[in-house]
């Protein structure tokens, strides 16, 4: 054997060219052997000289006229040139010679997809799934798949892996593509069985453990989806995406101090990312836990700068505690880029109304209502601060505004009814709030929260009593 293999190809190969370009110029009629030809052909592909690699084709198809192999490379070269429909003509020619050659199938496929013939390219592969068996068979269930994807025929890329795995249950390939196939098409149910199959042979399959889980997740089966992805990890410790989606199934039944050191886990295992800090963030705030929530979230908004619903989430859990301009500071940031903003303007309202800065209050709340006119809580919260402002008068006003854009949403009526008693227009009150009763005598509890005084009023009792008698609030 050669001390160096590597120059000992690379001088065969330059001997080869040379008798190829003697041919090729007519000083000389030497022999070159088919799978020389083929080394020929693949030195000017890899070079991107399609034109001659075909010319080196042509060539070898005048030497071996017979020979399916060397009208294939013709043919995937023509393709690789655009030139479709000469590459199907040949392509019937190769399969005269030979058709047990599965490069045929796979050429003609790509020669009509590149036509946008979708339905012919799955027609030739479905055909050519007779003729082969073991791995080139699923090597044309793949193809097909890609077909199926091409033309939008998503079921038919389900069936397509089912087969695969039907056939080769530890197919990594088909066990990755699958999960997400079974998702997109909804078929959760039949992807269950089909690994609870492929489970009963292959104990040991992480992969089949981990599509099992997630087919429980998307029906919404979390607890069976965590205990298909426990037995997925206890297989492969360092198996970053069962922890992860362990976390968010945890997540959707609420136990999140499970869910927080199953993430933890995650950015153990994996790059950190900010949806998982954020994904922490949020168990922590719903523990309560606010200090917490704060850190994982600033995490998170360091990963991804331009997510400002991160800086929005941290104002809210200083909202939470009370602590107001701390809770402004963030909701500024956040509103730097996204200054309309209807979620934050509705938060900076309820920060400065926590305040008593009457005037700023309004003028956020103003601009949740220019953004969305038809939207009831930018409305209410108005509306609450002008009432604690006794600001009647604006608020009968706005409240005018409120019923028309809302379509006469009952509660709005009852605010009228409280503007009008605070106004001291107390018949016009009694009115609006026998019409507001009469439409849903259950939101008469939202006029005592805004102001539960109202209760000393004996008009008001009575209205509330005579309804308590003839209807159930």
């Amino acid at each position: 054997m050669s001390k160096y293999p590597y120059r000992q190809d690379r001088e065969e190969l330059k001997e080869l060219l040379q008798q190829y370009d003697n041919l090729r110029t007519g000083r000389s009629h030497s022999f070159i052997e088919e799978d020389s030809f083929e080394k020929i052909i693949d030195y000017f592909d890899e070079k991107d000289e399609i034109v001659k690699a075909l010319e080196a084709a042509e060539f070898a198809i005048q030497q071996y006229p017979y020979s399916s192999s060397i009208l294939l490379r013709k043919c995937d070269l023509l393709i690789a040139g655009k030139k479709y429909r000469e590459a199907l003509f040949f392509l019937e020619e190769a399969e005269l010679l030979d058709s047990s050659d599965i490069n045929l199938y796979i050429l003609k496929t790509d020669a009509y997809l590149a036509l946008d013939q979708q339905g012919k390219a799955a027609a030739v592969l479905e055909t050519a799934l007779n003729y082969f068996e073991g791995d080139e068979k699923i090597e044309l269930l793949f193809e097909l798949a890609d077909v199926y994807d091409d033309y939008e025929n998503f079921d038919k890329v389900f069936d397509c892996l089912k087969i695969i795995l039907q056939m080769d249950p530890n197919n990594e390939e088909a066990l990755y593509k699958i999960c997400f196939w079974t998702d997109f098409t909804g078929r959760n149910e039949e992807g269950i069985r089909l690994h609870q199959q492929i489970i009963e042979d292959y104990p040991f399959s992480e992969l089949a453990w981990f599509n099992l889980a997630a087919a429980y997740q998307g029906i919404k089966l979390y607890e069976k989806a965590i205990d298909a992805y426990l037995y997925a990890v206890a297989i492969d410790e360092k198996f970053d995406y069962a922890w992860r989606n362990m976390g968010d199934a945890y997540l959707r039944i609420r136990k999140y101090r499970e869910a927080i050191e199953v993430l933890q886990k995650v950015l153990e295992l994996a790059r950190p990312e900010d949806v998982i800090y954020e994904a922490i963030g949020h168990c922590f705030d719903k523990l309560q836990n606010y200090a917490q929530a704060r850190f994982n979230y600033r995490k998170a908004a360091h990963l991804n700068l331009d997510d400002t619903q991160l800086y929005y989430k941290i104002a809210c859990t200083y909202m939470n505690e009370g602590v107001w301009e701390s809770a402004i500071k963030n909701l500024q940031i956040a509103m730097r880029t996204r200054r309309m903003q209807p979620e934050y303007n509705l938060a900076m309202g309820q920060c400065y109304m926590e305040q008593g800065k009457i005037e700023e209050a309004v003028q956020y709340f103003g601009n949740v209502v220019k953004a969305r006119p038809k939207n009831t809580n930018g409305w209410l919260e108005l509306l609450k601060c002008l009432y604690h402002a006794r600001c009647f008068e604006e608020g009968l006003e706005y409240v005018e505004h409120a019923l028309v854009l809302t379509n006469i949403k009952p509660i709005f009526i009852f605010y009228k009814s409280a503007f009008l008693l605070a106004s001291g227009k107390s018949k016009e009150a009694i009115v609006q709030l026998e019409a507001g009763m009469d439409k849903n005598p259950k939101l008469i509890k939202k006029l005592i929260e805004l102001n539960p005084s109202i209760l000393q009023s004996q008009l008001v009792v009575e209205v509330i009593a005579r309804f308590k008698r003839n209807k159930s609030i």
